[in-house]
């Protein structure tokens, strides 16, 4: 079976349903999906507060107060954040205040204590305060019944300070998905371990593990699963009950000992097309067992697997989310160094990108080899080539897929 990456990501994200949402803690809700409308019970402020430290002052007062002219006032108390004094500022009279503090009766502007010189018994004021100035109004930046947040709306810092405000301790979001990640290969050892003949460090697993934690996932990395069908097949039936999506590496392709695909193929429920796409044409995609588990088996090359990730795995994790858009979009460049490309696949080559005034510039770094993690290690982007060209010249305009929110 072939398939366009198009025609696999469709698949793939036809298969994929959104996660049910629940009630979550406000902090456990932070990088998820909220799932309702949330219209506030209170007003913000709930009260005529000091946006500054300084007094509480009728304007009227301190009409004409200048260097030149300061006006002198008694204070006939203070106003602390959290409490209410009775007092009342009568006409000629000031009182302290502090930030946040309510404003006292009488009172309708605040005069920062930087106009002044700080009297506590007497206070000389410098500058006439405008009416209502440095004071925060009942209910001008929210107010009760008004809706401050929509469904479907990426709950980071910012959506969090609002929902704390307005006293949500808890709100309906999507959940984390609960990715496991399993590397298969004899070849393979634990890092820590000491390598003999033919052998090689687990990779993998950490790439996959970092790649769906960077997304927004909660990641059981199993490690490593030797080349034999029984220990995948029941490794795989033992992590189901606390998945949500599957990571496999290695074993897809159409080599004697590419067991994954072996086990897999006889479930009937897992497909493993060849896409036209470098690196990463080995691709396998279906479910697992009575709840229906997606799984993706990737490539065993390491940038063969991290690539798949970002243009298949990662969309289906956004999708379980509740995450739009699903995928990530592309950005035009200017390609610094020319390469070719193979006809009829789409290919993906590692890039160091930046952004300047020019716009996007990218430079391949390292060769187009499947196994070169040193080359990925210093990219932040993959230039993409479409399937029809077979050649990029320097100075060409090219699209990138920028791999980290903080490129440029």
């Amino acid at each position: 079976m072939k398939r366009s990456v198009e025609e696999h990501l469709e698949a793939v994200l036809g298969r994929v349903t959104a996660l049910p949402a629940f009630d979550q803690p406000l902090m456990e809700a932070l990088g998820l999906v909220l799932a309702e409308d949330i219209v506030s019970g209170v007003n913000l402020p709930g009260f005529d507060n000091s946006a500054m430290d300084g007094y509480a002052v009728r304007a009227e007062d301190l009409a004409g107060a200048s260097g030149a002219a300061p006006i002198t006032l008694p204070v006939i108390g203070e106003q602390r954040a959290g409490q209410m004094v009775r007092t009342i500022v009568t006409p000629g009279t000031c009182m302290r205040i502090m930030t946040g503090a309510p404003m006292p009766r009488g009172a309708d502007s605040v005069v920062p204590v930087e106009w002044t010189d700080g009297g506590t018994v007497n206070v000389r004021i410098d500058q006439q305060p405008p009416l209502g100035g440095s004071v925060r109004r009942f209910g001008e930046d929210v107010q009760a019944g008004q809706q401050v947040l929509e469904r479907d709306t990426l709950l980071g810092p910012r959506q969090i300070a609002v929902l704390a405000a307005v006293g949500r301790a808890r709100v309906k979001a999507r959940p984390r998905p609960r990715v496991v990640v399993v590397s298969t290969g004899s070849e393979l050892r634990e890092l820590g371990t000491a390598l003999g003949d033919g052998q090689i460090y687990d990779s993998n697993s950490y790439t996959m593990a970092a790649c769906a934690r960077d997304a927004g996932a909660e990641v059981y990395r199993v490690g490593v699963v030797d080349d034999d069908p029984k220990k995948i097949m029941d490794t795989l039936n033992d992590q189901l009950s606390r998945a949500d999506l599957v990571i496999t590496t290695g074993g897809v392709s159409k080599g004697a000992y590419d067991v994954v695909k072996e086990v897999l193929t006889k479930t009937g429920t897992v497909d493993f097309p060849e896409v036209a796409m470098q690196p990463g044409k080995p691709q396998g995609f279906g479910v697992l067992g009575a709840d229906e588990v997606p799984i993706f088996t990737l490539p065993g090359n390491p940038v063969s697997a991290y690539v798949s990730f970002e243009v298949f795995v990662r969309p289906a994790l956004r999708k379980l989310m509740g995450q739009m858009p699903y995928r990530r979009s592309l950005t035009r460049g200017v390609c610094l160094d020319g390469f070719n490309s193979p006809s009829g696949r789409r290919q993906f080559v590692r890039a160091a990108a930046r952004s300047g005034d020019e716009g996007w510039m990218a430079s391949t770094v390292g060769g187009h080899g499947s196994h070169l993690l040193g080359g990925l290690s210093r990219a932040n982007a993959l230039i993409v080539v479409p399937e029809d060209v077979t050649s990029v010249r320097a100075g060409e305009q090219v699209e990138l897929l920028l791999l980290d929110e903080e490129t440029g």
